[in-house]
């Protein structure tokens, strides 16, 4: 049977890499082997920044299993794949053929698929029934919007108005009407604008009354309606802006993805969280980490100003001198504001000299890393271990991205609780990821935004947060 000899092959390759770090491999292969032999609906759900080998519990099943498997992979757990995970199953004679492409591959192979090729084989319908593997759930939807996006670039008008010669006058005062708009606007520290409706509509009448359009016009004017959301992202410089659209759901937009095959779903979500991305699961599991000993050190005192308080600024950096000073390891700054973050950065450049760089990937032993959440979420498997992690603020999504104030309307208008809906639980998830290398390395985390203590929703961020211990001193190491 499937689970039994992938649990013999998994011992024997764990035994040969000696103790594993991750305390769940044998069970998540059973779990993973009887969902392939059964072809069911399984939802595993991770701790947060669990030790990327698990992936071994995955792939030693797949390697065994002779049906038709699509696995979906985004370029970095591609890359793992195919440099450290493949060789290592190699070595204990273990062989997992690969194929890559949006085209079927041959009996007996495992198919990688990136989340565009998802969508053409979707698309094309040579997908079919085959099992699909999500070893990175958390990632499905913003990887999928991105993949059926729909991006306007300037040479695209070009196409368009060279394709279309009766309409060319037409279509360039449509577009100078639009550019004088959206280049009069406020685009916000990631220079973005959102478009309404109403503002494309003249140009999409238009576009259905002619053609054949060269591409990627006919995909702009399919993705119409209140499900897709645009905005543009300009360069104020040379002043010129390029066009995206993009679903709010995108599994709305390949429906059955989920619900027509039998699918492995693994992702970190925590267990209060209810149904994942719409998914009601025959099968579902926690594989936690082991229970923690060590709370979490965190420090967080009372009556911090809010960030957007006009002595805000002052207030982080006096505290960040504080928690840098004395700490013989790495402290990781997480600011999103960009002007923010590199005013503080030269600030503490001045008082602690070279060890301090903004969004550095080789930085001293003891250096200081200002950088923005998003980079830290990337990078942070590729750096030391901090000893500490500041946050300046929560990772709270803010409604100036045109993509996040179209998700949030859409919860609006439908009567939700947009934020405990949609904001924090994204926020939490972020939080939870950013904190883990702390965690196991015995560090401390910092939290300066005074919201944490203020608002309600605070005591969802700390329960989210435990084990922790409140630190009402800041002593050297």
């Amino acid at each position: 049977m499937l689970e039994a000899r992938a649990h013999h092959q998994l011992k024997a390759l764990l035994r040969q890499a000696g103790e594993p770090r991750w305390p769940h491999h044998l069970t998540l292969s059973r779990l993973v082997a009887r969902s392939l032999r059964r072809g069911d609906q399984t939802l595993i759900r991770l701790a947060p920044g669990s030790d990327p080998s698990w992936l071994l519990g995955l792939l030693v099943p797949l390697a065994l299993h002779s049906e038709g498997v699509a696995m979906l992979v985004s370029p970095a757990l591609r890359q793992r794949l195919l440099q450290v995970e493949l060789p290592r199953l190699e070595a204990v004679g273990l062989q997992l053929a690969c194929w890559e492409g949006s085209q079927p591959p041959p009996a007996g192979r495992l198919w990688l698929l990136q989340h565009e090729q998802l969508t053409q084989a979707w698309s094309s319908g040579a997908l079919e029934d085959r099992q699909l593997v999500v070893p990175e759930g958390e990632l499905l939807e913003p990887l999928l919007r991105e993949a059926l996006a729909v991006v306007i670039e300037t040479e695209h008008w070009e196409q368009l108005r060279r394709s279309l010669p009766s309409a060319a006058a037409t279509l360039l005062q449509l577009h100078e009407r639009l550019s004088r708009r959206l280049l009069a606007r406020p685009c916000g520290p990631h220079q973005q604008v959102a478009i309404a409706p109403e503002e494309e509509a003249p140009l999409r009448q238009l576009l259905a009354l002619l053609g054949p359009l060269p591409d990627p016009w006919p995909r702009w004017l399919e993705s119409s309606g209140e499900a897709w959301t645009s905005w543009a992202q300009v360069n104020p410089t040379v002043l010129q802006w390029q066009w995206h659209r993009q679903p709010l759901q995108p599994l709305a937009e390949l429906p059955g993805l989920l619900h027509s095959r039998g699918v492995v779903l693994v992702g970190p979500w925590p267990e209060a969280q209810g149904p994942v991305l719409g998914f009601t699961p025959q099968v579902e599991l926690s594989l936690a980490d082991p229970p923690l000993l060590d709370p979490l050190p965190l420090f967080a005192p009372q009556g911090q100003p809010l960030p957007n308080a006009p002595h805000y600024d002052t207030h982080l950096l006096d505290q960040c001198r504080r928690l840098v000073l004395g700490q013989s390891g790495l402290t990781v700054v997480l600011v999103d504001d960009e002007g923010q973050r590199l005013r503080l950065t030269s600030a503490l450049a001045a008082e602690f000299g070279s060890r301090v760089g903004h969004q550095l990937t080789a930085p001293e032993s003891n250096g200081v890393i200002c950088c923005a959440w998003s980079w830290w979420l990337e990078h942070q498997e590729r750096l030391p271990l901090p000893a500490q992690l500041v946050a300046a603020t929560l990772p709270i999504a803010s409604l100036e991205d045109p993509l996040t104030a179209a998700r949030v309307s859409a919860l609006r208008l439908r009567g939700r609780d947009w934020f405990r809906e949609l904001l924090l639980p994204e926020s939490l998830q972020r939080l939870q990821l950013a904190v883990a290398g702390v965690r196991r390395n015995s560090g401390r985390l910092a939290v300066l935004d005074g919201r944490l203590r203020r608002r309600g929703w605070g005591r969802t961020v700390l329960e989210a947060l435990e084990p922790w211990v409140a630190l009402t001193r800041l002593r050297p190491d």
